[in-house]
């Protein structure tokens, strides 16, 4: 289990929703996340109002994908940010994460299935916050916060 530093939620937590239409077993509990999310929030100077983790399938993630992208493949995760000109102050969106892929992605890379479901929650996280990964500069700067994060958050 991951340790985190003991933050008290203070009363404007961000809201995290989380459901999981693929049926697909998450090793991650909401509190967890929580305080991955409140730390995130300190260290990157960002407010999220409220963020949607939404867990899918392989045909559900290539919709999306294809749909609202025009990208014809499977991939781990697409993050939607709905809120407009609030700076990041009070950051609302939704992370739709492919749990097959995910772990197809754990052992591809020779991780825990929990790390690489951490590791995408704060991919999606920083791709709210502004973060973008097409450049190989911007995603290995992406993979350095990462691993920061995973770090912060006792997770190997």
């Amino acid at each position: 289990m991951a340790t985190f530093p003991d933050i008290p939620f203070p009363p404007d937590t961000p809201k995290l929703t989380i459901s999981n239409p693929s049926g697909d077993s998450i090793p991650l509990a909401k509190t967890e996340l929580e305080a991955l999310l409140t730390i995130f929030e300190e260290q990157e100077n960002v407010r999220f109002s409220e963020v949607e983790l939404v867990y899918v399938d392989e045909v559900h993630i290539k919709e999306i994908n294809t749909e609202y992208l025009d990208r014809d493949y499977v991939t781990d995760i697409i993050s939607f940010r709905y809120d407009e000109d609030t700076g990041n102050q009070s950051i609302e969106g939704t992370l739709f994460c492919c749990a097959p892929r995910i772990k197809e992605q754990s052992k591809e890379a020779g991780t825990t299935v929990k790390s690489e479901f951490y590791r995408i929650f704060v991919h999606g996280l920083l791709h709210l916050s502004g973060y973008d990964d097409q450049s190989k500069t911007d995603k290995d700067a992406m993979t350095q916060r990462e691993n920061h994060y995973l770090n912060q958050a006792g997770i190997e």
